[in-house]
């Protein structure tokens, strides 16, 4: 048998052994999509002719009711189908942008932390080098180191 996937632009070749009466779910290889399929009863036995026409003229509406229910229920089957596995994948998505969101965040903070570390050691340079004598060489290479990476940025760019 040859099923057709509901994004309409692919088409499998299946055993009709794999599916059984009550239909199962389906996934398409090219869009990844899930969807329940249901095979159509092509066994059904042929109409009678009957001299009361509006008898079966009432069953076959009947049945053609029922037959609509049926596609309908299994329409919505799939619609709930699409719509479970759609917020699954935007919560992964979400998921992989709020962590590498939160990276940058992280990131920018430890940044600007350590910019405003650096302006208040070299504001209060003076005052630290009256109290802690040793602390000027350290300082000294720190504001050297600090100054050729600023440089080696410069030349990357």
């Amino acid at each position: 048998m040859i099923i057709t996937c509901p994004c309409e632009k692919k088409q499998f070749k299946i055993d009709s052994s794999l599916i059984p009466n009550e239909g199962r779910d389906l996934q398409c290889g090219s869009c990844e999509r899930v969807w329940f399929y249901k095979p159509e009863n092509k066994s059904e036995t042929p109409l009678k002719l009957n001299n009361n026409i509006s008898t079966n003229k009432t069953e076959q509406n009947n049945e053609v009711n029922e037959k609509n229910l049926e596609i309908e229920e299994t329409l919505q089957q799939g619609k709930i189908i699409d719509s479970e596995i759609e917020i699954e994948n935007l919560k992964t998505v979400e998921k992989s942008v709020s962590k590498k969101s939160k990276l940058f965040s992280y990131l920018i903070v430890l940044t600007i932390s350590f910019v405003a570390l650096i302006i208040l050691v070299d504001t209060l340079k003076t005052p630290l080098i009256n109290v802690f004598p040793g602390l000027e060489i350290i300082l000294f290479n720190l504001f050297e180191t600090l100054q050729d990476l600023k440089l080696f940025i410069i030349d990357l760019i």
